[in-house]
Order: C-alpha cells, then sequence, then structure tokens
C-alpha cells in the first residue's frame, strides 16, 4: 500500500506523486483510489485493489537511476526486422512497467531513428517511452524535465557513435572482395 506523497510509476503513463487517497463511487460501486498527480497537471486514478495488478510500483532511487543510464549507454539488443513485430515486442516492453525495459525501447529505437527512420506509430512509441523514462528519472534523480531529457538525447548519441562508428570500422572488407568469381574466365571446372 502507498501512501500521500508517495512518488510512484503507473506502466504506460509515467511516473508521478500520489497527491490524495480517496473513496468514489463509480457507477454504483463504492473503491478507494490513489489519486496520482502526473506531470503536466494530469492526475490519473487508480482503484488501491487493482494497483497491483496493473503494475504500480515505487519509483526507482538514485543508484537504480544509475543503471538505467547504463542501458542507454549499451549497444543496441536485437530487434525484428519486421515493423509489426518490432512494435509489438516494444509494447510489450513498455506495458511491463520495467524501467530497464522502457529504457532499452528509447535506445533501440533511437538508434533506428537515426540509421533509417521510424514509421509514424514508431515514433509515436519512442516519444511516449522517453516520456515515461524521463517522468521517472526527473523523480529519481531529483533533477528537471530538460536536464534529464538533455542527458539522455547525450547518452544515446554518445552510445550511437561509439557502438555504430565502432561496427563500421571494423567491417572485414577482404571476406567481401574474396568472394567475387574471378574475372579471367576461369571458374576453376574442367570443361570438356
Amino acid at each position: 500500500m502507498f501512501n500521500v506523497g508517495d512518488k510512484i510509476v503507473y506502466p504506460m503513463h509515467g511516473a508521478g506523486t500520489i497527491d490524495a487517497i480517496e473513496q468514489k463511487d463509480i457507477l454504483g460501486e463504492k473503491q478507494d483510489y490513489y489519486i496520482i498527480k502526473m506531470p503536466g497537471e494530469v492526475k490519473v486514478m487508480v482503484p488501491i485493489s487493482k494497483a497491483s495488478e496493473v503494475g504500480v510500483r515505487n519509483v526507482i532511487n538514485k543508484e537504480e537511476a544509475g543503471k538505467v543510464l547504463q542501458v542507454l549507454e549499451a549497444d543496441e539488443t536485437e530487434m525484428p526486422n519486421n515493423w509489426n513485430k518490432r512494435y509489438k515486442e516494444n509494447m510489450e516492453k513498455m506495458k511491463s512497467g520495467n524501467v530497464y525495459e522502457v529504457a532499452d525501447v528509447v535506445r533501440n529505437l533511437s538508434y533506428k531513428q537515426k540509421e533509417k527512420g521510424l514509421s509514424t506509430g514508431e515514433k509515436k512509441m519512442l516519444n511516449n517511452a522517453k516520456q515515461i523514462l524521463i517522468s521517472e528519472l526527473v523523480l529519481a534523480e531529483h533533477a528537471s524535465a530538460d536536464e534529464v531529457e538533455n542527458l539522455i538525447e547525450n547518452k544515446i548519441n554518445i552510445s550511437f557513435e561509439e557502438h555504430k562508428h565502432a561496427t563500421d570500422t571494423n567491417m572485414d572488407t577482404t571476406n567481401i572482395v574474396s568472394k567475387f568469381i574471378p574475372f579471367n574466365g576461369s571458374t576453376g571446372a574442367t570443361q570438356n
């Protein structure tokens, strides 16, 4: 059970602070609700009885925030080439409410955007995932949204350059060249 003032995460919405605990009568059913103040002055009501079921959890601490930044610094994880499958996998990661999975989505989609662009749906997903990540890191790091957004962008840019540049310079072109058939007409087979 959470208390007023606790900083929590509501999967797919981001992090906020429990502003109040109120009993509401909705459709003739009385229930206790967490009233969560989200970024942008948005308030969300979550039934207390379903909070753990929908994945409401405490905001990460400073140490865990450092681990999230390490996820952003790591090389991308493998994703399906088919955008429908990729979208579905990324949506599952976001729905999990796991901050490391959300960071993985942010990094992977940011890489993909830099390499060849994203579909409209994936652009929206990237923006959503970033906002969720920013909202939690703001509370964990006690920083402003702009500071956290700049930190995320910097980590991704440095990581992208490091991992993608390393991949580009390590390509072994001798294997590519040696696979060509010699152009002297000889195939190595004997002719009768």
